[in-house]
């Protein structure tokens, strides 16, 4: 499963030109990039998708989401490096938000 995890932005920088941030899921951080939300800024709460912060939150609602998911066991699953392996490099924000694939040639 790939759900939008909430975390607190702990930093941001610009790496190769695209806003990037560490970000912390109660107590594991990762990077993330901050490019879809220009207007996330250091201590702000956002919910994070395969890599890219989607949306600002609040930290209520941020703290909230964080405990089900450990109630549920989903945090650890969600957040695990085996999940994501080929994470381990920031990830590259598409030039495309929507991720659409080139269309597919017949080839006949």
């Amino acid at each position: 499963m790939c759900l939008g995890i909430p975390g607190r932005v702990q930093e941001i920088y610009e790496a190769n030109g695209v806003r990037m941030g560490k970000v912390n899921f109660g107590g594991v951080v990762k990077e993330v990039c901050l490019d879809y939300v220009p207007e996330i800024a250091v201590g702000d709460y956002t919910i994070v998708h395969v890599g890219f912060a989607i949306t600002r939150i609040d930290e209520a609602s941020a703290q909230e989401s964080l405990r089900l998911f450990q109630e549920l066991g989903m945090l650890e699953e969600e957040l695990s490096p085996e999940r994501h392996a080929d994470s381990l490099a920031p990830p590259a924000c598409p030039t495309d938000p929507w991720g659409r694939a080139a269309p597919v040639k017949d080839a006949r």
